[in-house]
């Protein structure tokens, strides 16, 4: 199924938990051609109904960004490790190739393919809860990757501590062009952004103090040279 999906420039953003344990995050972001959203949908729709109905295996998740210019939508899955990338034994991926060749790539303007890896170390347990419906995605480009990853370890750190597991799962891309990390935010709905929390600042404040505070605030800033965000909305229907 890989081969058949990185030939056709669509790849599976779900993450399989793998535990405690990195993994490989496959993410192809898909830019949809401007008034061909539905198209594309149904496109999708038919290409998944053929893998399942001729017993693929292989799971992915579709999601939709929120925010931003157009209609864009990001396809992913875990890979273990590199090695799966030799694989070529998706026989349902290729009975159902004209399915993506002929309802699915003419509604596409564009993508880009990305590979990252998860660091469990400054993660939360559980990747993605299953009642996952809704992702905030925070990237970042370094200047000193060094003193980021030093910040994040002691932001995470203390999240651990004062709330018994961190709240997102940080990614170090692999190459490539876009953000150097970025970190995965689960909700199950909207409404719970509206849960009043501490910030992760305000949380290492209370248990190490302002001034320290403030030197790790600046440590952090100095080290990001560029950042942004967006959230994502899970699309079930397109999803396996």
């Amino acid at each position: 199924m890989r081969k058949l999906l990185y030939l056709l420039l669509l790849l599976p953003f779900v993450v399989v938990s793998q535990g405690n344990e990195s993994f490989l995050l496959n993410l192809t972001e898909i830019n949809v051609k401007q008034g061909h959203e539905a198209q594309f949908i149904e496109g999708v729709k038919s290409w998944k109904k053929c893998y399942q109905d001729n017993e693929g295996k292989n799971k992915w998740n579709m999601w939709r960004r929120v925010q931003g210019e157009g209609s864009v939508y990001t396809l992913t899955s875990s890979m273990a490790k590199w090695a799966e990338m030799d694989e070529d034994n998706d026989i349902a991926g290729q009975k159902c190739r004209i399915k993506v060749v002929d309802l699915i790539r003419p509604h596409i303007k564009s993508t880009n393919y990305n590979i990252a890896r998860s660091m469990p170390e400054v993660s939360r347990t559980t990747p993605m809860p299953e009642d996952t419906k809704l992702v905030w995605v925070y990237n970042v480009k370094t200047s000193n990757s060094d003193s980021f990853k030093e910040a994040v370890k002691e932001i995470s750190t203390a999240i651990k501590k004062a709330e018994g597991d961190s709240r997102a799962t940080w990614y170090n891309v692999q190459g490539g062009q876009g953000s150097d990390y970025f970190v995965a935010v689960p909700y199950k709905n909207f409404a719970e952004m509206d849960v009043d929390r501490d910030g992760v600042w305000k949380i290492y404040e209370k248990a190490n103090g302002k001034a320290k505070t403030d030197a790790l605030r600046a440590k952090f800033r100095a080290s990001v040279s560029s950042d942004w965000s967006y959230m994502y909305t899970l699309n079930e229907e397109l999803s396996n």
